[in-house]
């Protein structure tokens, strides 16, 4: 079983042309991992990186060594920060008026503070320059006066995406409105009240600059460093946080906008180890068959079991590896056709010159990977379609 990438390109080529197709991003950890700072180090490490480093700041605190501790008692992995937190939180939930695993309310909310001020502060970084992937998709995000507007889902809490639209200086809504402490606004973001040629970022695992206000309303301020303890939700998540605001009108928006018609939803830097977000889409799309969700995939397929197992059932969930797809429920390598009349192809040159298609024959059989699964690679991609003209549309 084979997949032609040419073929696959065009229709993605043709999609994105589209200004009448709901098109939208999501954007996870893997993205900012991606982008290599001054001294040649992620911009943001990822989930392994950000653990250690957070562990290294606490390292003098008793209570983070004993929650360290109960972790390892719970069979939980220490080294995923996302599921140091969870197993905080789960505590915190049942040690109101006594104490759990030896800690008290108050200790375990004061080094849930703690955690989420270190990853605020590690995160909160500053782009090397303005030609990273994130200014390319904004480019060509603005390059199109859209009919529907692009929607940009983000797991990730850093500031990276508003700085990139603040930057192109194009307009976008994150269900915020106001300037000092802005307030959530669910009518508009469920009303969908916005002009349409505004971006729609939806950050569905919080933000660090969040915070919640003595009422528990959520507020988003200027300045992360004024927050005393940043709201960020991270990956499984317990029943009852998932029903908080905004998080739950974020994910209904995730559903809403699978199931906007043919609708095309690009995945980047997401490994599908969110079990609550593969739920949300797996569910859309069983809604909505002409919806389709294309996820980019770094490095080999066989990596992506998880997804594997979710693409296999689902005819309009594909799998783009660099080495491998799944489209259609079905597996199988890219291949390319090698003709006369393939090596004129316009959609052929293109992938190769931005190294979204790569060749190589030096085994004396040719060989051809897909890599928009690199975020790098995508940003490019989407950079060199600005202003080239489609004919493809209808």
């Amino acid at each position: 079983m084979s997949h032609n990438p040419v073929r696959q390109l065009k229709y993605f080529r043709q999609n994105l042309a589209q200004n009448k197709k709901p098109v939208g991003f999501l954007i996870s950890a893997g993205c900012p991992f991606s982008i290599k700072n001054g001294s040649d180090e992620p911009l943001i490490p990822d989930v392994e990186g950000l653990t250690k480093l957070v562990s290294e700041k606490l390292d003098g605190e008793s209570s983070y060594k004993k929650l360290l501790e109960e972790l390892e008692k719970a069979d939980k992995s220490k080294d995923n920060i996302e599921d140091v937190l969870s197993f905080l939180r789960a505590l915190i939930t049942v040690s109101h008026g006594g104490e759990v695993r030896g800690m008290n309310e108050a200790n375990l909310l004061e080094l849930e503070k703690k955690i989420c001020l270190k990853i605020s502060k590690l995160i909160d970084v500053e782009f090397p320059n303005d030609k990273t992937p994130y200014h390319q998709l904004v480019s060509w995000i603005n390059s199109i006066d859209r009919v529907k507007p692009v929607h940009v889902f983000t797991t990730n809490y850093d500031l990276l995406m508003e700085k990139a639209l603040e930057n192109n200086g194009v307009p976008y809504f994150d269900g915020f409105v106001g300037s000092h402490r802005a307030f959530f606004d669910l009518r508009a973001v469920e009303e969908d009240l916005i002009p349409k040629h505004w971006t729609r970022l939806w950050k569905v695992h919080g933000s660090i600059n969040w915070d919640k206000k003595y009422d528990n309303e959520v507020v988003r301020v200027s300045n992360p460093s004024e927050i005393e303890s940043t709201l960020i939700y991270p990956s499984h998540l317990k029943y009852d946080e998932s029903r908080k605001m905004p998080y739950l009108a974020l994910m209904d928006q995730l559903s809403r906008f699978i199931k906007s018609g043919p609708s095309l939803l690009i995945l980047s830097g997401y490994s599908f180890n969110d079990d609550h977000i593969n739920d949300v889409v797996i569910n859309a799309l069983k809604a909505n068959s002409t919806a389709n969700v294309i996820a980019l995939l770094h490095g080999e397929l066989s990596k992506y079991e998880k997804a594997i197992k979710l693409a296999e059932k689902r005819h309009n969930l594909s799998l783009w590896a660099f080495d491998k797809a799944a489209i259609g429920t079905k597996i199988g390598k890219w291949e390319v056709p090698i003709s006369k009349a393939l090596e004129e192809d316009e959609v052929y040159q293109h992938s190769v010159e931005t190294e979204a298609l790569k060749v190589d024959d030096s085994s004396g059989a040719i060989k051809h990977t897909l890599e928009l699964g690199d975020f790098i690679v995508l940003g490019k991609y989407l950079q060199s379609m600005i202003g080239k003209k489609e004919d493809e549309e209808s």
